[in-house]
């Protein structure tokens, strides 16, 4: 007797534990390795999947039902930057998830979840249980895994490798006309933080994470996401240590606010299994306000280690880690979650919004 799955080769996903779950393979049918993650959101693929955060890692989508919304083509702003991309690639090494849908009904879909993986050679995995396998990654911590679809892979652990080198733009990039000038270190960022600044009448120069912007003429830096280890990007770090002695307005967003830590002689550790969700609640601690936001991070500030002319800004209201800082008298912020969004709530756009009033203000000066 036939069944649905007789038309997907079988496939597993080994842990470096020993624990086994077998499925079927409905991307690309090739072997990959990685650190196996996961996010808990209901909804928001195309963009999860694009985030350069992702580099080195095999990502367990949470929500059972995933590829009904299939995925739509690239939708551009003016400034020729994807809007429902966060990069032009999939950047994820595999995707585990537990019922797929080949069928997909959206007005924007062009191509199914299964199709868009076999395009940029990434498989995928369906038929396991992936409650399961958070639960286990839950308690025991993220860990290396390898998905086995036709060939023997061994483990492999990207955070030993400099993943933001991988990611990162190779020469400098400008975007927009407008009047203030901001110096955005690509660590990997996320189109849609581009497309925040844009919106705010600058002109973005996107330059490599290993670049010397210091003396660059500008009106404030922007420290962007990225994937890995921070301390594996020594040379951003040491441009940062220099801005930071000077009095221009400096955001850091995601692994921006791990390098600014790391640029003022704090420390940085591991999560057990990390932050990657569209509802991780954070406090403001000026104010006391609890906010909703998006998050994708392996890797945390280590708030006691914080210099003495810094303080939190931010703290998850989940496991009291840091969510970001401030300096006590310079213009410089930083945040561990992402105000962009996308995919998520928009309720902390307004970082964005004071990041640049205080450009302004500083222009002024």
């Amino acid at each position: 007797m036939s069944s649905m799955y007789d038309s997907y080769k079988k496939a597993k996903l080994v842990l470096e534990d020993g624990t086994v779950f077998s499925g079927y393979s409905f991307g690309y049918d090739h072997s990959a390795a990685g650190e196996v993650v996961f996010n808990t959101g209901m909804t928001g693929y195309p963009e999860t999947l694009t985030d350069p955060s992702y580099r080195g890692q095999i990502l367990v989508l949470t929500y059972p039902l995933v590829g009904n919304y299939g995925v739509p083509e690239p939708d551009y702003t003016k400034h020729a930057v994807m809007k429902n991309f966060e990069s032009p690639d999939i950047q994820v090494s595999g995707v585990i998830i537990s019922d797929y849908s080949a069928e997909y009904s959206h007005w924007t879909a062009k191509k199914s979840l299964g199709d868009w993986l076999k395009e940029f050679k990434t498989p995928g995995i369906f038929g396991i249980d992936t409650r399961a396998l958070t639960k286990k990654l839950r308690e025991k911590g993220v860990m290396l895994g390898k998905m086995m679809i036709d060939m023997e892979v061994q483990f492999d652990d990207p955070n030993k490798r400099n993943l933001v080198s991988e990611v990162s733009i190779r020469q400098l990039a400008k975007y927009g006309q407008g009047d203030y000038k901001i110096v955005l270190v690509d660590c990997g960022v996320k189109n849609n933080i581009i497309n925040c600044l844009l919106e705010r009448n600058t002109t973005v120069m996107r330059v490599p994470w290993n670049y010397d912007f210091t003396d660059e003429d500008y009106h404030g830096i922007l420290i962007s996401n990225g994937p890995g280890d921070p301390k594996m990007c020594k040379a951003t770090i040491e441009n940062v240590r220099k801005v930071l002695k000077k009095k221009i307005p400096v955001l850091g967003i995601c692994l921006g606010n791990q390098i600014v830590v790391l640029a003022a002689g704090g420390n940085t550790y591991k999560l057990k299994y990390g932050h990657r969700s569209q509802n991780q609640p954070c406090i403001d601690t000026i104010t006391g306000r609890c906010y909703i936001t998006s998050q994708n991070h392996g890797y945390a500030v280590d708030k006691k280690s914080l210099p003495g002319e810094w303080k939190e800004w931010f703290v998850n209201a989940n496991d009291q880690t840091n969510e970001g800082i401030m300096h006590r008298s310079r213009p410089i912020k930083t945040v561990q979650f992402h105000p962009e969004a996308t995919p998520g709530p928009v309720d902390t756009r307004f970082i964005f919004d004071d990041f640049m009033e205080t450009v302004k203000k500083n222009a002024r000066l």
